[in-house]
């Protein structure tokens, strides 16, 4: 009896070793990882003349790659597809100025906030707005399909006319074109990448700053699959430290921007 009972005791214990040994192997050491991007964003990311990726969190994506040790292909795609790209494992990571929000959290999961900006409108210049529910209401609103700015001015702007687009850029034209009064983005996105350009001349940012963490979150991080949270989630958040720590961040930034965009 107290044969079988030490036999039956070390097959559950080999059982065990090899279960822990297959889990080990079969866990991803992510030497390769395929990084979502938008591509349509400036000065985050967009396409260059040459026809090549570039932006804040292009060069941010390829540095934190280098300081975690991995082989990264950067895969374009439209904002509103990033998430369905990374559930279906097109892509490993979103590194797209994609804000954490409880709302995302309940699908994927992020890396700690790498950056934070809040949300302002931009319209011609000189025009003037009542920027309550009720001063905007029949006015036509740009936003971009999918972000929090169309989750915000959805709940918040109900009696105005909202305009959905499939990136940013699609906004600034019909703002320039007069199909709509204003557009909602992130306050960087806006100046950097469409006032301060010659397309911008002759608009403005204008209202107030919008950062409700109900809607705007609590900073932008890398996007990543559930499942994924205790490997490649550390990895990206010693990367991101790092880059901190080495003086690699503020570089960038300061490469980009005049103010710094960083959550501390």
């Amino acid at each position: 009896m107290q044969r079988r009972f030490l036999i039956a005791r070390a097959a559950l214990v080999a059982a065990a070793v090899l279960a822990t040994a297959g889990a080990q192997a079969q866990a991803p050491e992510w030497k390769k990882i395929r990084i979502g991007v938008e591509g349509a964003y400036p000065p985050f990311s967009e396409v260059g003349a040459d026809g090549k990726l570039k932006g804040f969190e292009i060069d941010l994506a390829y540095a934190l790659c280098a300081q975690i040790k991995a082989e990264c292909t950067l895969v374009q795609q439209d904002f509103d597809g990033l998430i369905p790209a990374l559930q279906s494992r097109k892509v490993d990571a979103i590194i797209a100025s994609m804000s954490i929000t409880d709302e995302r959290k309940k699908v994927i999961a992020f890396s700690n906030p790498y950056y934070s900006v809040p949300a302002r409108f931009a319209a011609k210049a000189g025009a003037k707005f009542d920027f309550s529910p009720a001063g905007l209401k029949g006015k036509k609103i740009g936003v971009q399909r999918a972000t929090i700015h169309e989750k915000f001015v959805d709940a918040t702007f109900k009696q105005s006319d909202i305009v959905r687009y499939a990136t940013q850029d699609q906004a600034f034209l019909d703002l320039k074109s007069g199909r709509v009064d204003l557009t909602l983005a992130d306050m960087v996105a806006t100046d950097m990448g469409f006032i301060q350009t010659p397309a911008g001349k002759g608009y403005e940012m204008v209202g107030p700053e919008y950062n409700d963490p109900k809607y705007f979150g609590v900073g932008v991080g890398v996007g990543l699959r559930k499942q994924d949270e205790k490997t490649l989630a550390k990895k990206f958040n010693d990367g991101i430290a790092a880059l901190k720590t080495s003086g690699e961040f503020k570089k960038l930034n300061d490469k980009y921007f005049k103010y710094d965009i960083s959550v501390k």
